[in-house]
Order: structure tokens, then sequence, then C-alpha cells
């Protein structure tokens, strides 16, 4: 394998790749994938759009604002300008992103990659010492972040990083800096295998592993996922709640309706219900948010204030196909499920409208191919469950990480979630492959406990974990947050895991259920898996009921 002559001059991010022989198989099958030698990612979602469709288009919007795509051209532009004039920037050098969804922090991006940068933008709620690890990995030379966010990257030690701020009020804020620009820049020609964007995954434990992305990548998935799936229009309206930061809220609120020439509403945070009004308000077509939020939509009863919406996908956990259901049933509307991952960037299985099955992820997105695997790399039987493995346009390529070896076997990328295939090719969720629960022998995969309780009208939203048990070796324990009203009491326990018995085999319900108010999640809204496997771990202390990883009074006895 060879890469194009590179426009970098910051060498960093090519000379941190993975030896070829630890890369994924790259598929580039299908015609909208033969990409040119040369190419601008935000060239072509920006620039090229504006010139095909105009610039007067609206492009994004806020609660309180509205940007045309000539007025992103522009103030896109403007950074660029910053970057390489008055901060010196070079193409490869590294830039540091810091802030919530509103159109700045996406014409900063933009005008990082037109100056033929690394962009690498961070969850606004990362602290101090978050960042700075960030910074270490990925040694950003200058960092672009929101006023009302400086104050931990500030406090962070990051030798050697230039910030400055945007949105504020001084005349060295960067808003103010770009009012002295023209705005008028031409990106700089990068290679399309030249690296665009650094991202870190979520939800892992350990040090995070920065994953790197081409030009060509960032295009890969709006020509695949969005366009085969989504099927944008540009008269559609984008939302959602994922920041970012998050690759899921980097397509779904950037990348595809750029692609499309369409509009994103950018809301810096919402409720379900604060999102739910928002999308009635302006009139949302295409949402992106998590199972979560969709069951406290329809919890609070705004199931009627989706109705211009004609797409609504679900990613970023499990969903469950009890919820996929009831919000067909209260809204017409048939989810999108997908499962995507950090290190190819997007949504990578998936279905829509009649091809949907409900429970079942999906099928394997135009221009990818996936497989079930067990751990020798050979391919089960359908039917049997075995470790996911993906193959496209995109893959896993972490900077300067010795996990790339475990991540891409035999050329797939292996996502770490357990997975069965269908005879007609639908692949259903099992686990993540290290939350599976032997308990008695039996492996029993803690989504689908999760989806029986959430089942039950009593619960509003549910975990699962395995809990150290000396007869059993493990046990399950479900982690409860009841609806308003409902009692936290032994009646409730022995309700719900009579249900369950009811629901799937018997010898996989909760042994042990605790109620708490809230689960923990990452900052990009997933289940923090790792801080619940603590909580189970957790010795219980008998003067604290109650608190995470302690047996509350509702528990009952383990039998």
């Amino acid at each position: 394998m060879e890469l194009s002559p590179s426009a970098h001059v910051d060498t960093f991010c090519r000379d941190r790749l993975p030896p070829f022989e630890q890369w994924p198989e790259l598929l580039f099958d299908l015609p909208e994938l033969a990409y040119p030698d040369r190419l601008n990612c935000a060239t072509a979602l920006l620039d090229d759009t504006v010139e095909r469709l105009g610039p007067d288009r609206r492009c994004l919007l806020t609660p309180t604002e509205q940007w045309t795509y000539g007025e992103l051209q522009r103030r896109s532009g403007q950074v660029a300008q910053v970057l390489t004039e008055d901060l010196g920037l070079v193409p490869g050098n590294r830039v540091l992103l810091r802030g919530p969804n509103n159109p700045w922090l996406v014409a900063c991006w933009l005008g990082v990659l037109k100056a033929g940068a690394v962009a690498v933008t961070t969850m606004p709620l990362l602290r101090a010492h978050e960042l700075e690890t960030v910074h270490e990995i990925g040694a950003p030379v200058i960092a672009l972040c929101d006023h009302r966010f400086h104050d931990d990257l500030a406090a962070a030690e990051t030798p050697g990083l230039t910030i400055l701020t945007y949105g504020g009020a001084g005349s060295d804020d960067l808003t103010a800096l770009c009012g002295a620009k023209t705005g008028v820049f031409t990106a700089v020609d990068t290679a399309a295998d030249d690296v665009a964007l650094i991202a870190f995954t979520s939800g892992t434990t350990g040090r995070p592993k920065a994953t790197m992305h081409f030009h060509r990548d960032v295009l890969a998935n709006a020509d695949t996922f969005s366009r085969h799936i989504l099927e944008p229009e540009p008269e559609d309206l984008f939302a959602g709640t994922p920041p970012l930061a998050f690759t899921f809220g980097l397509g779904g609120l950037v990348v595809f309706p750029l692609r499309a020439g369409a509009a994103s509403l950018l809301l810096e945070q919402a409720t379900p219900q604060q999102l739910a009004e928002q999308v009635a308000e302006h009139g949302v077509t295409v949402l992106f948010t998590a199972p979560t939020a969709y069951r406290a939509i329809l919890a609070a009863g705004l199931a009627d204030r989706l109705s211009a919406v004609r797409r609504c996908v679900s990613a970023g956990e499990s969903l469950p196909a009890a919820l996929w259901e009831a919000f067909h049933e209260a809204t017409g509307l048939r989810l999108v499920d997908g499962i995507g991952a950090t290190e190819l960037l997007h949504i990578f299985i998936s279905a829509a409208d009649g091809d949907i099955r409900p429970g079942a992820t999906g099928r394997p997105v135009p221009g990818y191919r996936a497989a079930v695997l067990d751990e020798q790399g050979s391919p089960v039987p359908d039917g049997q469950p075995g470790l996911l493995a993906v193959k496209g346009p995109t893959g896993c390529r972490y900077l300067d990480d010795e996990r790339q070896a475990g991540y891409v076997r035999d050329g797939w990328n292996v996502t770490g979630d357990t997975y069965i295939r269908d005879r007609d090719g639908y692949f259903w969720y099992q686990a993540r492959s290290d939350d599976m629960i032997v308990s008695s022998g039996h492996n029993i995969a803690g989504p689908e406990v999760e989806q029986a309780l959430i089942g039950h009208p009593d619960v509003l939203d549910c975990a699962v974990a395995g809990a150290p048990d000396e007869r059993r070796g493990m046990i399950v324990k479900a982690y409860v947050v009841l609806r308003d009203g409902v009692p936290a009491g032994p009646g409730t326990v022995k309700e719900l895991q009579d249900f369950v018995k009811r629901t799937i085999a018997p010898y996989k319900y909760p042994r042990a259920v605790e109620f708490v108010p809230a689960l923990p999640r990452n900052s990009s809204g997933k289940i923090h898996r790792a801080e619940l496997r603590r909580w189970a771990r957790a010795v219980p202390d008998p003067a604290v009921p109650g608190q995470a990883g302690v047996p509350a009074p509702a528990e009952v006895p383990r039998s």
C-alpha cells in the first residue's frame, strides 16, 4: 500500500499511522466512493455545495439565529485566515476545538480543514486532566475554545498550546479577529489520504484511543449511510443531541446535511422534552439521538411534536424492540437503528423503511461488509453468537497505539460487539463482548435482559451488569430507574423479576435489582459500562443502603 504525496508540512499524523500490515482491508466498490487523489473535504462539503446550489440557502440554525451557506463559507474562510496569517499554522498542525454545538464550532472545524490542519474536536465537558491527555496524545499547537469553556482548558498542563477563545466580547477574541478578514481563502490541496481529524473513543477504560480519519473518510460515511439509508434531500432540516466531538454527531449534524445541501438545527443543550419542542417549532425532518431520548419523549407525551420528522435515527446504544414498537405506534415512524464506531467514523450496519426488522440492528450499509467470527477469526454459522467484524471504505487507524493489532485482525475491524446473524443477513446485537455475564455456566447477554426490563410500564430506564456471587460465580444485577410514583420496594422488585421470566428464558432474570435515580453515562450519552461494572463489584456498606453498588432495601435475597 502506498499513500499519496501529503500536503502536510507537519508530518506528526502521517508519521504515527499504524504500519500498513495492521490496517484493515479497505473497500471502494461503489462508484460514489471513487475519490480523486487530491481532496479537501471542507471544499467538497461547503464550497462545492455553494457552487452547486448557491450561497443563500439556509445552512445552520439555532433557536435564535440562522446562517446561510454563504455566511458559513465566509466565516470558515476567516477562521482559516486567522489560523494561517495571525497564528502561523501550517498544514498538518493539530487544532483542538472545544465548545458546545453551535455555528461557530462548525465554522472553526471547517476552517481548520481548509487550512490543511487536523481537527481534534473534544467533548465540551472534559476537565483539565482529561484535556491534558488529549494534548499529550494529539499534540495540538492551537486551541479554539468557546469563551464559556475556557477555564478548564487554561488550567490544564498543555505546554506549547496557544489558546484562542471565540464568542466573547474582547478584541482578541476569534470572532473579532475574523471580522478583520475577507473570508476569501483557497483551501489547501490536501491528499485524499491526509489525516483530517483525530477522534477520541468514548466509553473505554484506561487511556483513550485516538482514531485518525482521512479527508476521504469524512465523505465516505455521507456517501454510504447517509446517501443509501437516510436518502437526504436539500430541503431537509437535521437536528439531534450528540455533541460534534462524538462522530455520531459530527456526521448527523454537519457532514450529512452539508453533503446534501440541507440545513442543521444546532442545540447547545436540550433535554428530550426541549428537543421535541424545538423539533416541532422548526420543522425538523431528520433527527439523531439515543434510545433514551426517544423513550423520554414518549413518556412525556410529546410524540405529536415529531409530526414533521421523516427519519429518526437511533444509535449510541442498543435499541430495544419494545421501544421501537411503542415509538412506531405513537408516531407512525420507523426508528432507524444503527451501529457505528469511532474507529470507522459512523454507522455501518442499519436498515430503513420496509427493510427494518424491529430488534435487529439491520444489514451492512451499502459499501460495507460484515461477518460474525469466532475467536480464531473463522465465520460462525448463522444463528450462533460471535464477534462482529466489518470492512468498508473507512477503518481503524489508531494514532501510535499498540491496541491497533487487537482491533484489526486479518483485515477485519473487530468491534468488540457480540452479534448473531440470521439466515436473511440481519445482524442482532447481543452484548459488548466484555459484557457477557457467565452465571452458573450460562452465557447471558446483558442487553437482552435490559430489553426485557424496559418493556415493563414501570421502568423508565435500566442497565444490567454482572455482580460477583459465591454460588454462581456471577449473577445478573439490574439497575432500574422507575417512573414517578412507582414504589421502590420488594413488591416492585418481584414484579420486575417475574416480568423478565415471562419475557425471556427464566434463568436470565436479574437475581438482584437496585433502584437508582439515574444511570451512569459518559460525555457522549452512552451508558458508562465500566462504571456500571464498578457499581456491581462494589463491596456493600450496610450503613449506606441504596447507594450505587450497595443493596438497597428493595433488593431481594439471591436464590
